[in-house]
């Protein structure tokens, strides 16, 4: 059962990070700007985002059995649509889609380890998928490169998305086959206003930083940033209210008083907004900027999750011995790899090559595999076991809504500062001031760390209840 769960988990992680490869072909070929770039590669991490905690919930009630092949059915129908998408309004729509759908299938990969294994075994299996979620980002960047340069049947960038076809239809036959059936004996109640609220608040935040420079800052755009706090405002009011009545809130604002939860969950806004911008303006900047082919950028790409992949797996004995320590050098050495590529810019300026790149890029994956996926298990050191669940969903949930504010807000300053007609020392430039910020985003992480309690384990996560990993 398990690779065929996992196979989720990968489809999610790879179709992440692929588009990022993807982005110089479709400016070139289907005609995206700016904001549709930033659209389609934040969008996805937003309805991802969005829907989590809720498609949890939904396994509760429905089944995880039941929810994962609807997930997965709709995963695979909307990756079909990215790869018939004609304009860059029908991609956007497919990716939000697709994002969606994934919320769906994911958050039932783990309350299907933490149900079926006994545990014994369930560390190994939860193990596995952190390793699957490495494999899924790798491979995201280097065969994402890999099936661009290759041109399958002509298909251009269509191939990244219609490559999920055969993959999606083989899970669903045989996980119709062998995920056990049943519910989980609690029966969680939702909260379709505070989805709807929460979402959309960042919504009225996001969508004007991604469209507004393109659209020359019209009105709407910034009444829309204005109305994000209000509504934001009411939404928390609103979550408080269901609480005081014995409800079950989509955000249980009792989580805050754990001062490890609060920083743990800044820890996340700060490093996933840096790395996820991170990768957006380098792959420009590798193909747009520097001319690499799909296949040379994502194998510039390849030591960063590689390394990140390893990090994270061989840290773990690390971590358990050390402590916050080796997070906090994880997230220095991040810094450094990311303070490397932005001295790199600034004395090679537009004589830079591909090549440069690997080194710092290495460094910046080895540090944040050492650094994000023990961050969760920190958190929720001081959190109760009986709200380890929320706590999970807030924090897994929060990193998609943080990767997305990064390529918006940093994607915005980068097509900004290229100007209208960029040549190669303009992409550099652009790269360069987005990576300045991304240093400064590191180094708060790194500080924001070091005031996170000392020991630090991700046990929490294992030994939960069957309720804890449907939320995460």
């Amino acid at each position: 059962m398990l690779p065929v769960i996992l196979s989720a988990s990968f489809m999610a992680a790879f179709d992440f990070s692929v588009v990022n490869v993807a982005a110089p072909s479709l400016q070139t070929t289907l005609h995206a700007g700016s904001a549709a770039l930033e659209l389609v590669v934040g969008g996805y991490a937003f309805t991802y985002a969005s829907g989590m905690v809720t498609g949890g919930k939904l396994g509760d009630l429905f089944g995880h059995r039941t929810l994962f092949l609807l997930g997965m059915a709709g995963f695979t129908l909307a990756s079909l649509l990215c790869g018939l998408a004609g304009t860059p309004g029908q991609l956007v729509g497919a990716r939000l889609l697709q994002g969606l759908t994934a919320s769906a299938m994911v958050p039932q990969v783990m309350a299907l380890i933490t149900a079926t294994f006994p545990p014994g075994e369930r560390l190994r299996a939860l193990s596995w998928f952190g390793v699957t979620i490495g494999l899924g980002s790798t491979a995201g960047q280097v065969l994402g490169g890999l099936l661009l340069d290759a041109d399958v049947l002509g298909l251009g960038w269509r191939a990244i998305f219609l490559i999920n076809l055969p993959v999606g239809l083989v899970a669903l036959t045989f996980a119709a086959r062998w995920l056990p059936r049943g519910r989980a004996a609690s029966r969680p109640r939702l909260d379709p206003v505070g989805v709807v609220g929460v979402s959309g608040s960042l919504a009225l935040a996001l969508v004007p930083l991604a469209l507004g420079r393109e659209a020359g800052w019209p009105a709407w755009t910034w009444l829309a940033m204005a109305a994000s706090v209000p509504a934001l405002v009411g939404t928390l009011a609103w979550e408080r209210r269901i609480a005081r009545r014995g409800g079950e809130p989509l955000l249980d604002l009792a989580l805050f008083r754990a001062g490890s939860f609060r920083t743990g969950l800044a820890v996340n806004v700060a490093f996933m907004a840096s790395f996820s911008s991170l990768m957006f303006t380098v792959t420009l900047l590798l193909q747009a900027g520097l001319g690499a082919s799909p296949l040379h950028a994502g194998l510039t790409f390849a030591p960063l999750a590689v390394g990140s992949a390893l990090s994270s797996i061989l840290g773990r004995g690390l971590i358990a011995r050390h402590g916050r320590r080796v997070m906090t050098f994880g997230s220095a050495l991040t810094g450094v790899g990311v303070l490397g590529l932005a001295v790199e810019l600034r004395v090679l300026g537009a004589d830079l090559t591909p090549p440069w790149l690997l080194l710092p890029l290495g460094l910046a994956g080895i540090g944040s595999g050492l650094t994000l996926p023990s961050v969760l298990g920190v958190a929720l050191s001081g959190v109760r076991p009986a709200k380890a669940g929320a706590a999970s969903g807030v924090l897994t949930t929060t990193q998609q809504f943080a990767g997305a504010t990064g390529v918006a807000v940093l994607g915005a300053l980068f097509f900004g500062a290229l100007g209208t007609h960029p040549g190669r020392a303009d992409f550099t430039a652009a790269a360069q001031l987005t990576l300045w910020i991304d240093v400064a985003l590191v180094a708060v992480t790194t500080v924001l760390i070091t005031l996170l309690p000392r020991a630090a384990t991700t046990q929490p996560l294992v030994s939960q209840p069957n309720r804890q990993p449907t939320a995460a």
